[in-house]
């Protein structure tokens, strides 16, 4: 691999936080070994939190750039908070507050940029047990809908035309070209930036990932997933929380009608529904919140935000402030 040029002016390293002081020291303390002699410069966007986060962020990095939106602002806001404070960062890396670089990161996912066509780089991620993160995605189809509807997403991963999640442990060994990739880890292009523009903040969280990167591939900037860079994921709670589930589901259901027709769109609901009923009648609470969602047409339409999350699920089951690595949470 071929050693990249060490840039003069800082890679920003923008981390979006929403009561996040118990992990964000550890993603600080990855941060040198993480990008090696690449310079950089840490930008962090705090979505209102009530604990102490900023003071958090301020004691272990006193040269950060901290942004304070006021706000629970959404995840994709935050990112372009980041983006609006550094205009001219040759490349921005992206990190959930629960990230930890492994040594050498930085550096291997700067390198791939160079690679023609590329304009976003992802690593290898794994959990905080050291599992493979299967982080790799195809795009949303209506056959990858019905197939993890009917088989499980893992099941219907392990071939390309059926699954949306590449669940198939082989791809991973190597670089890849997924149409995009979860979002905690992603190394952008000053290019990629300036061509595609801001994140669409209408999404609030989940899914704004999915169409940035969809978006940047259909502009020639397309995701590298980059095998020799590490990263470790502790992982939010979507898969358990009724309340971000439900927000999830919905989103997934509103990027799809963005990129499709009404009577194609029509069609995905009815894989959502039929995915997240047969597991609500198993006493599947995340999937009951997604029904009860989903078979509300003007909670559907309604903007994202924490407002919409409490009218989602406002008794919610379990903890109702967990989140995507704490980015921002009901």
């Amino acid at each position: 691999m071929r050693t990249p040029a060490v840039p003069v002016t800082p890679v920003t390293v923008a981390v979006v936080t929403w009561n996040s002081a118990d992990v964000l020291p550890g993603l600080v303390e990855s941060l040198p070994a993480g990008a090696g002699d690449v310079p950089w410069h840490l930008v962090v966007v705090d979505n209102d939190s009530s604990d102490d986060t900023v003071a958090v962020a301020r004691r272990l990095c006193p040269d950060a750039t901290v942004v304070q939106t006021g706000r629970n602002a959404g995840y994709a806001a935050g990112v372009n908070a980041a983006l609006a404070a550094t205009p001219d960062a040759p490349a921005v890396l992206v990190l959930n507050p629960d990230v930890r670089l492994l040594p050498g990161c930085l550096p291997t996912l700067l390198a791939s940029l160079d690679r023609p066509g590329t304009g976003i780089a992802v690593p290898r991620l794994t959990d905080g047990d050291g599992a493979l993160i299967h982080s790799m995605r195809r795009r949303p189809t209506l056959l990858r809908a019905f197939a993890d509807a009917l088989v499980g997403a893992t099941l219907a991963g392990r071939w390309p035309l059926t699954g949306e999640v590449v669940s198939d442990p082989a791809p991973y060994a190597g670089d890849a070209s997924p149409d995009w990739a979860e979002g905690s880890t992603q190394l952008v292009s000053r290019a990629c930036l300036d061509a595609c523009g801001p994140w669409d903040e209408s999404y609030f969280l989940y899914s704004e990932e999915t169409e940035f990167h969809l978006r940047a591939g259909a502009l020639g900037f397309g995701v590298r997933y980059v095998a020799d860079a590490g990263a470790v994921h502790l992982e939010g709670d979507s898969g358990t929380s009724p309340r971000l589930w439900a927000l999830l589901t919905a989103n997934r259901l509103r990027l799809f009608a963005r990129l499709s027709s009404r009577s194609r769109t029509a069609a995905y609901w009815v894989a959502l529904v039929l995915r997240e009923s047969s597991r609500a009648v198993r006493g599947d609470a995340i999937a009951r919140a997604a029904v009860r969602v989903l078979v509300r047409p003007g909670l559907l339409r309604a903007p994202r935000g924490p407002a919409w999350l409490e009218l989602a699920t406002p008794n919610p089951v379990l903890r109702p402030d967990a989140a995507r690595a704490g980015a921002a949470r009901p």
